[in-house]
């Protein structure tokens, strides 16, 4: 499974799938880093099949209206510590992968 994550998640988001065994890049790592276009970010996940993971309600708008991204996680804890954000990853990732099979939106 692969994954790219938007600039408002920590990049350590990313390592933390990485750490998982997951194919995960986040914004920082493109050309354009951070300021990658949501536009450019659904072109790579839809060219390269990765899951969008986002706090961005502009891709859900386009997941809804254009089925684009394919695959989308929207993430709807407000700001809240990193530690307890991974926790939240951590403890809910086998159901995470085991609806992105049969679903292509959690939030």
């Amino acid at each position: 499974m692969k994954f790219i994550i938007d600039a408002q998640l920590p990049k350590s988001l990313s390592e933390f799938l990485i750490f998982r065994v997951f194919d995960s890049i986040h914004t920082l790592d493109l050309p354009s880093k951070n300021s990658t276009s949501d536009k450019e970010i659904t072109a790579i996940a839809i060219n390269e099949k990765r899951i969008v993971i986002t706090k961005d309600n502009d891709f859900l708008e386009s997941f809804l209206l254009n089925a684009q991204p394919e695959k989308l996680i929207v993430v709807r804890t407000g700001n809240i510590p990193n530690t307890i954000l991974f926790k939240i990853f951590d403890n809910n990732l086998e159901l995470i992968i085991s609806m992105l099979s049969s679903c292509n939106l959690i939030e």
